[in-house]
């Protein structure tokens, strides 16, 4: 018998040559490069790929041209195909539960970004309590009269981090990280929500209290700050931002869709949130235009997991996570393996 078939989407392999040697004595690389969908659909159809043991998607970027991974695509998967290793950290675009019911183990990359992810949390924490984005829209204008207002007025708004309460929705690696760079550099006390409660030995890196309902989280933080997947309904809306503290703060490093937008604006104009930082938009890559006419609202452009560690170990973890399951039947970071064992357990 031959070598595992392995399909890689999208682009050349860039950094990790020699991981990538290793991965090409294992199996047998076929390249899709980026298909449109109906191609892609028609290359399944035609098992143009054969009977493929795993799918490999080095870059968020690429690959990705086929569009959502629905129930039309996973259906045409050979029945061979075992894993799905792709870039990234969200999966809002791949329905896993369809994949688990086919067989296929769906694993994300959210370990490679984990600490860009966290940093670009710290700074959004940072500046919806710094004001730093009226600071430096006013710089950038090169207008003497918007310098002079923020460095003026910026300063009766701005509150140290020190000592306030975060609240972290979503205690992931990357709610994990971002707990412990607020604990630990800023001096913040943590409380967290998660569907369950975790070990205390991982809340102890950052001093992190647990709340089982959401409600009382949000009562009792100064900054909340959204981490958790996108499971394909908004998360917070009108009525659980009215339950937020008067004059705290929201922080978005997870998917635009979670949050009602028309909510996070109207509840800014009246005060009853003082600001947010949003590093994700409902919309993408369309930013609303009143949240980017507010002084008091720090947005970027989906980069919070965009650098070149992240990019790098991407790539990296996609083939050990291939390699693992070929290796001892366990990959490295399974998304859906909990609803795999629901889907054998069924059959029994």
């Amino acid at each position: 018998m031959g070598k595992p078939v392995v399909l890689q989407l999208g682009d050349d392999i860039r950094w990790n040559h020699e991981l990538y040697a290793m991965f090409n004595e294992h199996f047998e690389v076929k390249r899709s490069y980026s298909m449109s969908r109906p191609e892609f659909i028609r290359a399944l159809k035609e098992r143009k790929f054969g009977d493929f043991f795993a799918m490999y998607r080095p870059f968020w970027n690429t690959g990705g041209e086929m569009g959502n991974w629905d129930e039309e695509l996973i259906s045409l998967l050979p029945g061979s195909c075992k894993v799905f290793a792709s870039a990234g950290a969200g999966f809002d675009w791949v329905d896993t539960a369809a994949l688990a019911k086919k067989g296929v183990v769906y694993c994300n990359a959210a370990a490679a970004c984990t600490e860009s992810v966290a940093d670009a949390a710290l700074w959004l924490i940072i500046s919806s309590f710094r004001c730093f984005s009226w600071s430096a829209i006013a710089a950038r204008s090169l207008d003497p009269d918007q310098f002079v207002d923020a460095n003026k007025n910026l300063a009766p708004v701005s509150l140290n981090p020190k000592g306030h309460t975060l609240g972290i929705i979503g205690f992931g690696q990357i709610g994990r990280r971002t707990a412990e760079k607020a604990f630990l550099a800023l001096g913040m006390k943590v409380i967290y929500y998660d569907i369950v409660q975790m070990s205390k030995e991982l809340e102890s890196a950052s001093d992190a209290t647990y709340h089982k309902s959401m409600d009382t989280l949000l009562a009792e933080s100064d900054c909340v700050v959204v981490a958790t997947p996108f499971s394909g309904e908004t998360l917070l809306n009108a009525s659980l931002m009215s339950k937020m503290k008067r004059g705290s703060r929201l922080v978005n490093i997870a998917r635009g869709k979670l949050l009602d937008e028309s909510a996070l604006i109207d509840a800014l104009k009246r005060g009853h949130l003082s600001a947010a930082g949003l590093d994700v938009h409902f919309n993408e890559p369309h930013v609303n235009k009143e949240l980017g006419k507010m002084k008091m609202v720090e947005i970027l452009s989906h980069n919070a997991g965009a650098s070149l560690d992240s990019h790098i170990g991407f790539e990296r973890l996609g083939m050990e996570n291939i390699l693992s399951f070929l290796q001892n039947g366990k990959a490295v970071t399974p998304v859906n393996q909990h609803l795999l064992v629901k889907v054998s357990s069924s059959k029994l």
